[in-house]
């Protein structure tokens, strides 16, 4: 039984292939196509204008160069968006439960913001690693613990995003195993986990929103702190 809870979150399989990759395209056809109301299409401009809030939240405390970046942060904001939320659908596969997947987000983007610090102000980059003021015998320890957290960035934007995504999956279906446990023998407890599977339900959809944003905008003052 314990198990079974888990299944949820193993990549599905068709004829021993991954579906995992159909899973992540899949945002890509809610997308409308080009066509000849395309500019005026409601769903399109809703699109736009929402495309354009996020990159105004993302892009205001950049300067002119990390515009450069608003392109890469506002489609991985969408695609995360979209991933997220798609995976609180029945019977459906959430790609961002997935460890590797979010570390395969994260380290690169990541990397890009460092190497883009040591290329264009190596010495303010590596001057993170030093506060001003040191006193002379806590330098090495000092260096050694920025050096560290510097590290450690990617690995907690990938186990931030797998693990909130994770415990609200399994509280959803926990308590939807209670509900449905509950309904033959008690009915009133069983309506009442019900109202409460409902305003979980709820506040998963605001956790997805909120942890695709968080993932963006903590790359966003990573790169910050690099340009």
């Amino acid at each position: 039984m314990n198990l079974s809870f888990f299944d949820q979150f193993a990549s599905p399989q068709l004829l021993g292939i991954p579906l995992i990759l159909l899973s992540l395209l899949f945002p890509v056809l809610l997308f409308p196509a080009p066509g000849g109301r395309w500019i005026t299409n409601r769903l399109s401009t809703l699109q736009l204008w929402f495309l354009q809030l996020i990159t105004k939240q993302l892009m205001t405390p950049l300067n002119k160069p990390g515009h450069k970046w608003a392109l890469i942060l506002s489609s991985l904001m969408i695609f995360l968006l979209l991933v997220n939320l798609l995976g609180l659908l029945p019977y459906t596969f959430t790609p961002t439960t997935q460890l590797s997947m979010n570390m395969a987000l994260a380290f690169p983007l990541w990397l890009a913001t460092i190497l883009t610090g040591l290329r264009n102000q190596p010495s303010i980059s590596l001057g993170h690693l030093l506060p001003e003021g040191t006193p002379t015998p806590l330098i090495p320890a000092l260096i050694l613990i920025e050096t560290t957290s510097l590290f450690i960035r990617p690995l907690a934007l990938g186990v931030r995003l797998t693990a909130n995504l994770t415990a609200g999956h399994l509280l959803i279906q926990l308590i939807s195993t209670a509900t449905m446990a509950l309904l033959p023998i008690m009915p009133t407890i069983s309506i009442l986990t019900a109202s409460i599977l409902l305003l979980l339900t709820i506040l998963e959809v605001a956790v997805a929103m909120i942890q695709a944003y968080v993932f963006v905008l903590l790359l966003s003052l990573y790169l910050q702190e690099n340009i």
